[in-house]
């Protein structure tokens, strides 16, 4: 069925009223998005910062109704925001289409390396020798699409491909989807532990594993103070530079003798802070590799 999108230009305090006051009068799937395109990045515990001028979105299905549900929005606004305009509301038209279809059409298989694949689950393998990791896009844990994901999945596919992985164990911190764990099993890695502090994440990692075919005793899934008192070969932390500092005792004291490591969730501006704080646990660790403004980070302890 065709929608209205209503979109409209708000200084960041207005965000929160004009929402409430639009989903009152039945718009749905309200988005807000910075009007200069600059991300927020990494924001303070407890707070939602907003960008200067922020653009406001929502649907309507009410085509007849439309010009009478902005004028209750508009009366709403004078009640609760007197001193205040109520924003200019655009409405415009969108036409009756196939959006699932659509959306399925915009993701196609993804090559990490040189012979991993990230393959939605209604598209085919691309090449049947290569390495399948068979993940739907927009799941809340990570899918690969984003540029760190992509750096460490590509870091493990070099691995493999020189014959790093066989026979090693695999640490995945923070491990959300469990794309990096179960990338790395699919790559020859004999075993994989993933851990997270969100119970969501360990059963989105646990789904995504029986999607892949990859056995309850492969893949350990567990609470980070649940991981027992042991090394590995093969280290990844795809997470946040504050917490990756933070953590830098914790996780360097993962990395066996000879055991390599992989760092990412980093603003090039962050990877000094981070990069200092592994060396300083005794990791030799390599220069930055930079994808799209993100870092991976790259070590390894001495044998």
């Amino acid at each position: 069925m065709p929608w209205l999108q209503l979109k409209a230009r708000i200084a960041p305090e207005q965000a929160d009223t004009l929402e409430e006051l639009l989903l009152a009068e039945g718009a749905t799937a309200i988005t807000l998005q910075d009007a200069h395109d600059e991300p927020v990045f990494e924001p303070e515990r407890g707070t939602t910062p907003l960008w200067e001028t922020t653009v406001l979105t929502g649907l309507y299905d009410d085509l007849e109704g439309v010009d009478a549900m902005l004028a209750q929005v508009a009366a709403a606004w004078a009640e609760v925001m007197p001193e205040e305009p109520c924003p200019d509301i655009e409405v415009e038209l969108l036409a009756d289409r196939d959006w699932e279809r659509e959306w399925m059409d915009d993701f196609q298989p993804m090559q990490m390396g040189e012979r991993l694949w990230i393959v939605p689950s209604w598209h085919e393998p691309p090449e049947p020798e290569a390495v399948s990791l068979h993940l739907d896009p927009g799941l809340a844990f990570g899918t690969g699409t984003h540029p760190t994901t992509a750096l460490c999945l590509a870091w493990l596919d070099d691995l493999a491909v020189a014959n790093r992985l066989h026979g090693q164990a695999v640490l995945d911190v923070g491990c959300g989807s469990g794309i990096l764990a179960i990338a790395a099993l699919k790559l020859g890695a004999p075993s994989a532990t993933g851990t997270d502090i969100d119970p969501q994440a360990l059963q989105a990692s646990r789904d995504n594993a029986q999607r892949n075919g990859i056995d309850d005793t492969d893949l350990r899934l567990c609470y980070p103070e649940q991981l027992e008192a042991s090394v590995f070969s093969i280290v990844v932390a795809n997470i946040l530079a504050g917490p990756l500092v933070e953590l830098a005792g914790e996780i360097a004291a993962r990395v066996a003798p000879g055991g390599r490591l992989a760092l990412s969730g980093i603003l090039a501006g962050q990877a000094d802070t981070v990069l200092e704080a592994y060396a300083a646990q005794g990791l030799v660790m390599e220069e930055p590799t930079i994808r799209q403004g993100w870092v991976r980070l790259a070590g390894q302890r001495p044998s």
